[in-house]
């Protein structure tokens, strides 16, 4: 479907590339890269500037808002093939199923498969379990794992004739076992079986460095990026000890790869309190949050402030006072100035836009932002 945009690209004097690069090294940039994360997937079926225009994606959206262009790509880093989806059956007007990750959850019928599972019982509780899983769902030799690059060659401009950054996907250390195992089978497993996760983490860490192998030395990648989502309000699942010993080690190991690609920009997609895990994602190669929840941690600007020149965030604008109206909204993004200005910084919705943000004051947010933080 071709896509009307209702809103112009801001004016450049960059390209897309040379200013994501140039704003996260804090060097002087035209304007602020513009990028939003996304929406909830009732914003498409609520908000009446979608609907009425068919945008039925956020990266539709992207194209409707105009705007600049990321991308990132890679291979399979977690479960290959991966655990297929089935339902066992329908109990209390829910729907019970086994997930990708191998959980046994329970669905809302009316759901229409929007809503967060709520999840029984992991596949995986001792370590047999995890053995048998490892040998059906993370053989290093499984066809599935090799990248087909010379596709990617096909849809993804050479290095010369590129003008937007390039992402390669470093998947999870920690994460997708928090997945597999669930939230309390996590914390569980970490003090019944320490080397079963331990070994978890570290086959992670090897699927991931199987595909950036094979990727690395074909493209010129302006970042690296991932997910770590094991953080909630009061601070990491695992211990810090956990943290620092098991998985910053994994992290080292994959920035070294990066590094001498000349990547030297990594973020990850961590939501809930990261301070307490920060120093060690620092210390494992990522300095860059994304797209950084701030009602479960702080102001971006305070973490910004702590770590000056040394860390990055991309996000950070609360979507709780997105919700609040137009005076909310400018507050917000007037106390941001100082931070984009400085670089080092890209802001967006610090999640996906939730639909209780109106299409009006949206349109307001957007507005507001290129004045602030574009070239007029």
């Amino acid at each position: 479907m071709d896509i009307k945009p209702i809103r112009s690209k801001w004016k450049s004097a960059m390209t897309d590339r040379e200013r994501f690069n140039r704003q996260m090294h804090y060097q002087t940039v035209d304007r602020s890269f513009n990028m939003e994360f996304g929406y909830w997937d009732d914003n498409f079926t609520l908000w009446d500037i979608f609907r009425d225009n068919g945008i039925k994606t956020n990266e539709e959206a992207d194209v409707f808002f105009s705007f600049d262009r990321i991308e990132s790509i890679g291979g399979a880093t977690f479960m290959c093939p991966p655990i297929e989806q089935r339902e066992l059956e329908i109990r209390d007007n829910k729907r019970i199923i086994i997930n990708e990750d191998g959980l046994l959850a329970e669905v809302p019928l009316e759901s229409g498969g929007s809503s967060i599972p709520h999840f029984l019982k992991s596949s995986i509780t001792t370590p047999e379990d995890w053995k048998k899983a490892k040998e059906e769902h993370f053989d290093i030799n499984y066809p599935g794992r090799i990248i087909d690059i010379e596709a990617l060659k096909k849809r993804i401009p050479d290095d010369e004739h590129r003008d937007f950054p390039l992402g390669i996907w470093c998947g999870s250390m920690i994460g997708k076992v928090r997945d597999m195992l669930t939230f309390e089978g996590l914390a569980y497993a970490c003090y019944d079986y320490p080397e079963m996760v331990e070994e978890m983490v570290e086959t992670c860490c090897q699927m991931v460095e199987y595909a950036l192998d094979q990727l690395l030395p074909h493209f010129k990648f302006d970042y690296a990026s991932g997910w770590e989502d094991i953080c909630f309000n009061h601070g990491p699942i695992v211990s810090l000890d956990f943290f620092r010993d098991v998985v910053t080690p994994r992290y080292k190991r994959i920035n070294k790869k990066l590094k001498a690609c000349g990547i030297d920009i990594w973020y990850t997609d961590c939501d809930g309190d990261v301070r307490p895990i920060l120093p060690y994602l620092l210390e494992g190669g990522i300095n860059c949050l994304f797209p950084y929840e701030v009602n479960s941690c702080a102001h971006p600007g305070e973490l910004l402030d702590q770590y000056p020149g040394e860390l990055r965030i991309m996000g950070g604008v609360d979507k709780m006072r997105m919700g609040e109206g137009k005076e909310a909204i400018r507050d917000y993004l007037k106390s941001l100035e100082k931070y984009v200005a400085r670089g080092g910084y890209i802001p967006f919705c610090d999640h996906r836009c939730p639909p209780n943000v109106t299409p009006e004051d949206y349109l307001y947010y957007l507005d507001l932002k290129e004045k602030m933080f574009g070239m007029g």
